[in-house]
């Protein structure tokens, strides 16, 4: 398995529609409800498009059902992340830390190594992280990124093995969704009660939006894990925090402080290391 240019271009289009969906949320008048929206948003398209395709394997079944549980955190994590921080600082925490649990994992997991290079990449991404988690700001907000990154790094060790034993990418991705969906609505309405359907009633089109880009974003991910190493297509479309960072500028109106210009900087350069 080799990544070439064809899968690393798809990738990178999953890394931008990953930011978009974020800056999404975090632009929202409640970040909790938007969550259960875009959840809601991904299950209704994976429910209109399964009929379409074949069932994946039952190899892969056990993994469907881990993922769509450690998902659960990942929304949770993700909705408190956004409710005490801004975008552009707690996004690279959360996706800059996963590839580095993915890099050193992916050795005992899938017997893919790194070399010298790519090492340094991963320390050039924990001095962005550090970077970015330094000044002032809601300790809640870090902790909540910091945890969700360690979230990302489970679920995707998860789906690349459940992906790679399903045999069929678009299945696994759109069966993990509609399943999810299902898990995120029973949490949303135990939380927030009528609140939820009533969100929906509102911001459909949003909900569609999100979900669009959420399962465009992740379906080419893990499509390309079938085809390249694990470690190399994680690292590469968590370049999503560059796409973040401009997004939250242009449209958040977020500052892009000379701090988080380098520190945006020193994870691209890491992930790029990673790469080689």
């Amino acid at each position: 398995m080799e990544l070439t240019l064809p899968i690393a271009a798809a990738v990178l289009g999953a890394a931008l529609l990953h930011a978009a969906w974020n800056t999404l949320i975090k632009a929202s008048e409640d970040k909790e409800l938007d969550t259960y929206a875009v959840a809601a948003g991904c299950g209704l398209i994976a429910v209109l498009l399964l009929p379409f395709l074949p069932a994946p394997a039952r190899a892969s079944w056990p993994w469907l059902a881990g993922s769509a549980a450690v998902h659960i955190l990942y929304f949770v994590l993700l909705a408190g992340a956004y409710r005490y921080g801004e975008l552009s600082y707690v996004y690279p925490i959360m996706r800059g830390g996963g590839p580095m649990i993915v890099a050193a994992s992916a050795a005992a997991v899938f017997a893919e190594t790194l070399g010298g290079s790519q090492w340094l990449g991963v320390l050039l991404i924990c001095g962005g992280i550090v970077a970015f988690a330094a000044g002032a700001h809601d300790r809640r907000a870090t902790l909540f990124a910091l945890a969700n990154a360690a979230v990302i790094g489970a679920y995707t060790l998860i789906d690349a093995q459940g992906v790679r034993a399903s045999g069929a990418p678009a299945s696994y991705t759109l069966w993990f969704f509609a399943a999810n969906a299902l898990v995120i609505a029973a949490m949303g309405m135990l939380r927030r009660g009528n609140a939820v359907p009533r969100y929906l009633g509102r911001h459909w089109q949003r909900a569609l939006l999100g979900g669009a880009c959420s399962v465009g974003a992740y379906a080419i991910a893990l499509w390309a894990m079938t085809r390249a190493p694990v470690a190399l297509v994680a690292v590469l479309r968590e370049t999503s925090v560059i796409f973040a960072a401009v997004l939250a500028a242009l449209v958040l109106k977020e500052k892009l402080t000379r701090r988080r210009l380098f520190a945006t900087g020193a994870v691209l350069a890491g992930l790029i290391l990673l790469k080689i």
